[in-house]
C-alpha cells in the first residue's frame, strides 16, 4: 500500500506541475516595469514545477577531462550488462595506458551519478569503471533475487571483466561487500584480485563511534522494517510485484536528518529565481536534481544489509559468510589498503572504516594507510574541494605505488 499511495499522490499532483511549467514557459519577457512581479510569479511556478522525484538515472555528463596538459574526450560504454547493474566504462580517447579503477557506488537509494565528481577527478590519471546499479522497480521478477552476497558476486564479476592488475575504490555502504569480495578473491588466488583497495567512509564496524543512522538500525527488530518500509512495486512498472525498499522512503529519511537546511536551500532557490540570479539558482538546482533522483532496493538486499551490516556487524565479528563459506579478511596479503574517514561524518562514525586494518591481519605495515580528513562531512569525503585537493592525492599515490 505504501508504494501505491505514493504513486497515487504523485499522479494527483502531476497536472499541477505540468500547468505550472507551462505557465512559466509562456511568461512574457521580464524587462520593464513589471519585471519584479513577473520574476516572482515565474519563480513560484518553477518551484511548483520542480515538486517531484525522478526514478531514472541522471546523466553523468562527463564529456571531457583534463589529462596532463590537454583535454581528453570521454565517452560512456557498458562493459558488462547484468540484471541488477551495469559495469559502466568511461573511455578516454588517449593512447597512454593508465591504472584501471573500479568505483563501487553505494546501493542506498540514489543512483551512481551521486559519485560524478569522484569519477571526474579519478579520470585525470586513471581508466575508470563504476558499478551502475539499476532501479529495482525496473527489474522484472524473472531476474530473481538480489541480496548482500549477490552484491559481492557482482563485484567479483566486474573485477574479472576489468582484468588482472585493477584497483578498487568503494564509497560508503559497499565498503563491507568490497572488503568481502577482495577477501574471497584473495583466498581463491583469483588473478583479477585488485592491487589496491580504497575504502571510504564505510561501516566496516558500526560498533565504533555509533551514529544516529546506526542507532536507528539497531533499535528496531527486522520485522519492524519489513512491515513498515517494504512495499510492492505497482503493476505499471517492469518490476511489478517485486518487494522493495522504495527510494523515496530513503530520501525522506535523509531529508529529515537536515530538514532545516533543505528548507533554507529551497527558500534561497526561490530568492535567486525571483531576482533573476540564474547562475546561483542553477547550482542549487543541479544538486537537488541529483538528490531527488531515487532508486528502489530489493527487499532482500535492504533487510540483509540492516541485519548483517548494521545490527550484527558480521564482517567485523567474523560471522560473514559468502556462498556458505566464512569470509576471511586475513587472506588478503597482496592488496594494499587505504581507508578514508571524514572528521565530521555524521553517517559513518570515526573508526568504523579504519576497523578494516584490524581485520586485514596478514597485510604488512607498508601496505596499510589511513587518511583522516579534518572538517569533512560524509559527502565531503568523495565530492568537493577536500576530495579533489587533499583526499584524491592519497588515493592516487597508493595506486601509483602498487603499479
Amino acid at each position: 500500500m505504501l508504494y501505491a499511495a505514493y504513486q497515487a499522490q504523485d499522479d494527483l499532483i502531476a497536472p499541477f506541475r505540468a500547468a505550472a511549467s507551462l505557465g512559466r514557459a509562456f511568461l512574457p519577457d521580464t524587462a520593464g516595469p513589471f519585471a519584479g512581479p513577473l520574476r516572482q510569479a515565474g519563480a513560484a511556478m518553477e518551484m511548483l514545477g520542480r515538486f517531484q522525484l525522478s526514478h531514472a538515472r541522471p546523466e553523468f555528463g562527463i564529456r571531457r577531462v583534463r589529462a596532463g596538459s590537454r583535454l581528453v574526450p570521454v565517452t560512456e560504454e557498458v562493459a558488462l550488462d547484468l540484471p541488477f547493474a551495469n559495469l559502466l566504462h568511461f573511455r578516454r580517447e588517449m593512447d597512454a595506458r593508465q591504472p584501471r579503477v573500479l568505483v563501487v557506488a553505494p546501493l542506498s537509494g540514489h543512483f551512481s551519478t551521486l559519485l560524478r565528481h569522484t569519477v571526474e577527478v579519478l579520470l585525470r590519471d586513471h581508466e575508470v569503471f563504476i558499478t551502475d546499479w539499476k532501479n529495482a522497480r525496473d527489474v522484472p521478477l524473472a531476474a530473481g533475487r538480489f541480496g548482500v552476497e549477490d552484491y559481492v558476486a557482482y563485484l567479483i564479476r566486474f573485477l574479472e571483466a576489468i582484468g588482472p592488475g585493477g584497483h578498487l575504490l568503494a564509497v560508503c555502504q559497499p565498503c563491507v561487500q568490497a572488503l568481502a569480495a577482495v577477501a574471497v578473491m584473495s583466498e581463491a588466488d583469483n588473478p583479477a584480485t585488485p592491487r589496491t583497495m580504497t575504502l571510504m567512509a564505510g561501516p566496516i564496524d558500526i560498533r565504533e563511534s555509533p551514529t544516529a543512522v546506526n542507532a536507528l538500525a539497531q533499535e528496531r527488530p527486522l520485522s519492524w522494517f519489513q512491515s513498515r518500509v517494504i512495499s510492492e512495486v505497482p503493476a505499471r512498472f517492469a518490476g511489478a510485484g517485486r518487494r522493495v525498499y522504495p527510494g523515496f522512503v530513503q530520501l525522506f529519511a535523509f531529508l529529515s536528518m537536515n530538514m532545516d537546511r533543505h528548507r533554507a536551500q529551497h527558500r534561497q532557490l526561490y530568492r535567486h529565481l525571483a531576482a533573476g540570479e540564474t547562475a546561483e539558482a542553477a547550482k542549487i538546482k543541479r544538486f537537488y536534481d541529483e538528490y531527488f533522483a531515487v532508486l528502489d532496493l530489493t527487499e532482500e538486499f535492504y533487510i540483509e544489509t540492516v541485519d548483517r551490516v548494521f545490527q550484527r556487524a558480521e564482517l567485523a565479528t567474523g560471522g560473514f559468510r559468502f556462498r556458505g563459506k566464512p569470509v576471511n579478511p586475513a587472506a588478503i596479503r597482496k592488496t594494499a589498503l587505504l581507508t578514508v574517514e571524514g572528521g565530521r561524518d555524521d553517517i559513518c562514525g570515526l573508526g568504523q572504516t579504519a576497523a578494516a586494518h584490524e581485520l586485514c591481519t596478514s597485510l604488512r605495515p607498508h601496505l596499510k594507510r589511513h587518511h583522516l580528513q579534518a572538517n569533512a562531512g560524509h559527502y565531503g569525503v568523495f565530492s568537493g574541494r577536500r576530495w579533489e585537493q587533499e583526499i584524491y592525492p592519497a588515493v592516487r599515490n597508493l595506486i601509483l605505488a602498487m603499479e
